[in-house]
C-alpha cells in the first residue's frame, strides 16, 4: 500500500473539492500544437462542491517535484492563468474568477469560488523558453516537445496526490507521434483517469522524427524504447545498440527479482536545442542528451549510463523510497538525507548495468570508475569541510551549484562519491562471504520486496537499509556507512576499499584513459599535474584548493594567453608540462641535470595580465586503475552478466 494512503487527508476549507469525496475527475487537456513556438497551452477543470454562499478556496501549482530533490516547479514560466466559475449541468463557462497569489507561498492562490459553481474552468500557457535543468523550458524544438504535465496544471490544496483523479488528454501537431506510459482512452490522444500521482509521474515525448521499438519482446510487461529526434537520422539507432537495450532489460529483471510498473518506456529526446539531463519516474524515464547521441560511438559511450541508472530509479526511488522523499504532495518540502542511497546506489548500479548489458565493455567502466576515484583521492579538498551526508542533506540548494571552485565548494556529490561508496559494500559482502553473496543479493530483497507489483511507493528508512545488509551478511553496517558518511578526510575512505578488495589498485600514468580521450576536444584536464582544468581557448574552468596551480597564483576565470612565450593551445600546455618532466634523478628531458625549466603562463585576469610561473616537475597524469597480482578480481566478477 502506497504510502501516501496511509497518511491522512489534510484538513481543507469547506467547499473546495476535497470538501467531501471528489466525485468526478479533474480534467486536464493540453494542447502541443505551439511546441515548435515554444509555447503550450492547457485546459484544466476542476469540479467542486455547490454552496448557496461564496467559499474560500486555494490552488497550488507543483513545487516540489519527484526526482528532483528540490523547489523547482518552473512557476515563472506560467502565463495566461485565467478562472471562470461554471453553474449547473451545463459546464459552460462563467463569470472570471479573480486569484490572489499568497504573500509568502509564491505556488498558492487564493480564490473565492461564487455562489452554485460546480466546475472551475482554468486556462494556462506554459513557456518553454528556459534551459535550466529540470524543467520543461527549452524542451522543445521545431520538431519535438516534451511534455510534464506538472507545468501545466493546478489543484486544491492540502490534498494528497494520490487521492485526486485527473483525465487527461493531449493535442499535437500534424503528422506527429507520441509515446507515454499513460494508457489510451477513447481516442488515440485521450487517456485513462489516473491519480495526480500517476500523471505527474507520466511525461509525453512527442515529435515529427519519431520512433517507438520494442525491446526484449519475450519480457513481460513490455518495454519500448521511444525516440524523438532534430531531424531523421538522429534516431536510425544500430541493431546492436538496440540488441544492448534489450539486455538491459533482461539484466535488470535477473538483479532485481521484480517488476513495478504495468509497463515501461524510455522516452529518449536526442536534440541540441534542450537542456540534457536524465529524471526518473516510476514506468518511465525521461532522458535528454545531444541531437546525434545515438548515432556517434563516443558520445553513445558519454551516456551509457544514462538509461540504467533512471531505469534503476524505478526500483531504487520510485519504489522504493527514502521516508523524507515519500511526500503526500507537491508542497510539502522535501528530505534529501538518504539520497546517498537513492541516487548513490542508482549511479552505481547504473554504471554495473551499462558494462552487463554491453553498453559499456569492462575497461570502459574500469577508466570511468579510475577517474571517479582519482577526483575524490586528490582533487575534491571540499571534503575536509563538508562530508558526504551534508551533500544529500543539502542536494536542494546544491544541484544548482557547481562552477568555479566546485572542488572546495561540493556540489551533489553522493552521485559519484556514492559509485564509491555501493562498490565498497558490494565488494566487502564479497570478501566476506568468500563470493558465495554479493549486493545483488541485497537488491532482490531490497528492490525486489513484494514481488511483481503495479506502481506504489515503499518507503525506508536508514535503519532499514541496514537491516537489509545484515540480512544478507553480519556486519556492522551502521558503523561502515556512517564512518564513510560523515568522514571529513581529504581522501574519500571508499579509495582504500577499492585499492584493497577489488583485485585492482588506483595509480596515474602519462597517457589519457578512456575518459580523458573523450573529454580532449573540451580542453585539457590537467588536475592532477597542476591542479586546473582548462578549456580549448585557455580558460581556467578550475583549480584545485591547496594544488600545484592554485599556489602558483592561478584562479578560474583567468584566461591563458600564453605558454612559454608561444599563443596557448591545450597540446602546447600539454606539451609544457611533459617536457618540464624530470626523470627519476630529476633530470628534464633535454636539459642538464638539475636543470629543470619551469612552465611560464601569461595570462589575464579581468583586463589585467601577469607571468606566472609554476615550478612543476612532475609530468602529465591520468587516473588508471592497475590489477594487483594476489587479490580475487572481485571488480570484474561484479560485472559479469547474470544473462546469457
Amino acid at each position: 500500500m502506497s504510502l501516501f494512503r496511509l497518511i491522512p487527508l489534510a484538513a481543507l476549507c469547506a467547499a473546495t473539492v476535497a470538501a467531501g469525496a471528489q466525485t468526478a475527475p479533474i480534467t486536464l487537456s493540453v494542447d502541443l500544437t505551439d511546441a515548435p513556438r515554444k509555447i503550450l497551452h492547457a485546459t484544466e477543470t476542476i469540479p467542486v462542491q455547490s454552496a448557496p454562499q461564496p467559499v474560500n478556496m486555494t490552488l497550488v501549482y507543483p513545487e516540489w517535484i519527484p526526482g528532483e530533490h528540490g523547489p523547482t516547479g518552473p512557476i515563472v514560466n506560467q502565463a495566461g492563468f485565467v478562472i471562470t466559475a461554471s453553474r449547473g449541468a451545463s459546464g459552460e463557462p462563467g463569470e472570471r474568477v479573480k486569484w490572489e497569489r499568497d504573500l509568502v507561498d509564491m505556488y498558492s492562490f487564493h480564490i473565492t469560488v461564487p455562489a452554485a459553481t460546480t466546475q472551475l474552468n482554468i486556462k494556462m500557457d506554459f513557456l518553454a523558453t528556459s534551459s535550466a535543468q529540470f524543467t520543461a523550458g527549452g524542451s522543445t524544438s521545431a520538431n519535438l516537445a516534451l511534455l510534464s504535465w506538472n507545468t501545466l496544471l493546478v489543484y486544491p490544496a492540502g490534498v494528497n496526490a494520490a487521492d485526486v483523479m485527473v483525465t487527461p488528454s493531449i493535442s499535437i501537431p500534424a503528422g506527429w507521434k507520441f509515446g507515454t506510459a499513460l494508457e489510451a482512452a477513447a481516442t488515440p490522444t485521450s487517456f485513462q483517469t489516473v491519480s495526480l500521482e500517476q500523471l505527474i509521474d507520466s511525461p509525453v515525448l512527442a515529435g515529427r522524427w519519431f520512433r517507438e521499438i520494442d525491446l526484449a519482446p519475450e519480457v513481460t510487461p513490455k518495454h519500448y524504447l521511444d525516440l524523438a529526434g532534430d531531424g531523421p537520422d538522429d534516431i536510425a539507432l544500430s541493431q546492436e545498440h538496440i540488441d544492448q537495450f534489450s539486455k538491459l532489460v533482461r539484466e535488470t529483471g535477473a538483479l532485481y527479482k521484480s517488476r513495478h510498473y504495468n509497463s515501461y518506456h524510455f522516452l529518449v529526446t536526442l536534440s541540441d536545442q534542450v537542456a540534457h539531463f536524465g529524471l526518473e519516474h516510476h514506468q518511465s524515464s525521461d532522458d535528454r542528451v545531444p541531437e546525434k547521441t545515438f548515432i556517434d560511438e563516443g558520445s553513445f559511450a558519454e551516456a551509457g549510463d544514462l538509461l540504467p541508472h533512471e531505469f534503476t530509479h524505478s526500483w531504487n526511488g520510485k519504489y522504493r523510497r527514502p521516508a523524507g522523499l515519500a511526500t503526500p504532495n507537491y508542497q510539502e518540502p522535501m528530505k534529501g538525507n538518504l539520497l546517498w542511497v537513492y541516487e548513490g546506489l542508482t549511479n552505481y548500479l547504473g554504471d554495473v548495468l551499462a558494462a552487463r548489458s554491453g553498453l559499456w565493455s569492462p575497461s570502459v567502466f574500469r577508466d570511468r570508475l579510475a577517474t571517479i576515484a582519482a577526483e575524490y583521492n586528490d582533487a575534491r579538498p571540499g571534503r575536509t569541510w563538508r562530508d558526504l551526508q551534508d551533500t544529500a542533506t543539502a542536494a536542494q540548494i546544491l544541484y544548482n551549484a557547481g562552477g568555479p571552485y566546485d572542488n572546495w565548494r561540493r556540489d551533489v556529490d553522493y552521485y559519484d562519491e556514492g559509485d564509491l561508496l555501493w562498490l565498497e559494500v558490494d565488494e566487502t559482502i564479497r570478501e566476506k562471504t568468500h563470493g558465495t553473496k554479493s549486493l545483488n543479493d541485497f537488491l532482490a530483497a531490497f528492490e525486489g520486496f513484494g514481488g511483481n507489483t503495479p506502481p506504489k511507493v515503499v518507503p525506508y528508512s536508514f535503519e532499514d537499509v541496514v537491516a537489509g545488509l545484515n540480512a544478507v551478511v553480519p556486519n556492522d553496517w551502521a558503523t561502515f556507512l556512517r564512518t564513510r558518511l560523515d568522514s571529513n578526510e581529504l581522501q574519500a575512505p571508499e579509495i582504500a576499499g577499492i585499492n584493497t578488495l577489488s583485485g585492482y589498485k588506483l595509480t596515474y600514468t602519462d597517457k589519457p584513459n578512456y575518459w580523458s580521450q573523450l573529454e580532449e576536444g573540451d580542453g585539457l584536464d590537467a588536475r592532477y599535474s597542476l591542479g586546473l582544468t582548462v578549456n580549448t581557448i585557455g580558460a581556467i574552468g578550475d583549480v584545485i584548493i591547496g594544488g600545484i596551480g592554485y599556489k602558483a597564483g592561478l584562479a578560474p576565470g583567468f584566461q591563458i594567453i600564453a605558454v612559454n612565450g608561444r599563443a596557448f593551445t591545450p597540446g602546447l600546455l600539454g606539451a609544457a608540462i611533459r617536457d618540464a618532466k624530470g626523470d627519476a634523478k630529476g633530470d628534464a628531458k633535454g636539459d642538464a641535470k638539475g636543470s629543470l625549466p619551469a612552465i611560464d603562463l601569461i595570462v589575464e585576469n579581468t583586463g589585467y595580465f601577469k607571468l606566472i610561473s609554476i615550478d612543476y616537475h612532475g609530468g602529465e597524469k591520468y587516473p588508471q586503475l592497475e590489477r594487483v597480482d594476489g587479490v580475487p578480481d572481485r571488480l570484474d566478477n561484479i560485472l559479469q552478466p547474470l544473462t546469457k
